[in-house]
């Protein structure tokens, strides 16, 4: 049986503001530019009492809370503290799979400073945070990965909640099945139309009739249901893609978009090029003015060669849209995916020479 952790910082980038300039400790704190075309990178707690939160149009927050006061994000000092914040947890174990610059699991089964339990392992870190970087920090302990994420949350801002494994069953059955990771709004809504709100429902339901309905998703759902997670702490967590993208001044048409694609392309290929990863396939990105996000993907036989041809796929990605030629977009992305060593792809084509 594992010991799991989940350190989740509180507001954090907001947080990192209120500890470096005590004017803004109790105020509400938008961390965002200002302008209709920005969004919310973080709120603070004063902030979201009035239903700010995270990735809101920035226009929206500050309707939301006409006092809010807007910080334009500092990603430098943002790093610098996630990076204090890491060593803390090296302290302890090796065991660590950070989700974000706030966000990380840590498998303390066996911990470096001996401590008696995975409980008195997340004690002792919020505790060096709070001492050493001047955060507060959030933790959820509990035997895998879905049900600490879960803990850390119980009990936010700075708080510890444990799910011992032989209270697991009993504190899943009355959630709410969106409280389960992967269940968003629309399969909340599909499992509500069978009649299944709470996860104690949901486990009632025989496992044959969710595969039959959703698939290997149906056995998944059913495996949460239990508090089943198997899924260990992945020390290197692989980048899923390379990407980059860009807000709009002004809203563009699908046939305007084609010129802002190209220093995305440029962006995306410099940086794999620099991380020694290629990629197997290009992904445009889209964000309508109504805020509709959507994507488009193509897998390759061979990875491209250079950044004209990830900017030549991802112009052609934009015929498979299919929206009214009326549509107008305020963000494009380009992203590489399916990524590989450049070394080993350069060995297989070796091989055919």
């Amino acid at each position: 049986m594992r010991k799991i952790v989940h350190i989740d910082m509180d507001a954090f980038y907001a947080s990192v503001e209120q500890r470096d300039d005590p004017e803004l400790r109790g105020k509400p704190v938008v961390v965002a530019w200002r302008g209709a075309r920005s969004v919310v990178c973080a709120a603070s707690y004063e902030a979201r009492r009035f239903g700010v939160r995270s990735a809101m149009p920035a226009i929206r927050a500050e309707r939301l809370c006409p006092q809010a006061i807007f910080v334009p994000p500092d990603f430098g000092r943002y790093k610098a503290a996630s990076k204090q914040i890491r060593a803390i947890f090296q302290r302890h174990t090796d065991l660590i799979e950070p989700l974000s610059l706030d966000e990380a699991y840590l498998d303390v089964s066996d911990n470096r400073q001996n401590l008696p339990s995975a409980t008195a392992v997340a004690q002792a870190i919020r505790s060096e945070i709070r001492d050493e970087t001047g955060l507060t920090a959030s933790a959820g302990v509990a035997e895998n990965k879905f049900l600490a994420k879960i803990a850390s949350d119980w009990r936010k801002p700075d708080g510890l909640f444990v799910i011992r494994p032989e209270h697991a069953m009993e504190f899943l059955t009355p959630l709410p099945v969106g409280r389960l990771p992967g269940v968003g709004k629309v399969m909340e809504s599909k499992l509500e139309a069978l009649g299944i709100r709470s996860v104690g429902e949901l486990r009632a339901v025989p496992i044959e009739v969710l595969d039959a309905r959703f698939g290997r998703w149906g056995r998944r759902l059913h495996e949460l249901s239990m508090g089943i997670d198997l899924h260990p702490v992945e020390v290197e967590r692989p980048s899923l893609q390379i990407s980059a993208e860009d807000t709009f001044v002004t809203d563009l048409s699908l046939e305007q978009i084609g010129g802002e694609l190209a220093p995305l392309a440029e962006r995306i290929w410099n940086s794999a090029q620099r991380s020694g990863r290629l990629g197997r396939g290009v992904v445009l990105k889209l964000k309508t003015t109504d805020f509709r996000i959507l994507t488009r993907s193509q897998t390759l036989d061979s990875p491209p060669a250079n950044a004209a041809e990830v900017l030549a796929i991802a112009l052609a990605l934009r015929q498979r849209v299919g929206l009214s030629p009326d549509t107008r977009y305020r963000l494009a992305g380009v992203g590489l995916i399916h990524l590989v060593d450049a070394s080993s792809t350069a060995q297989q084509a070796s091989l055919f020479v």
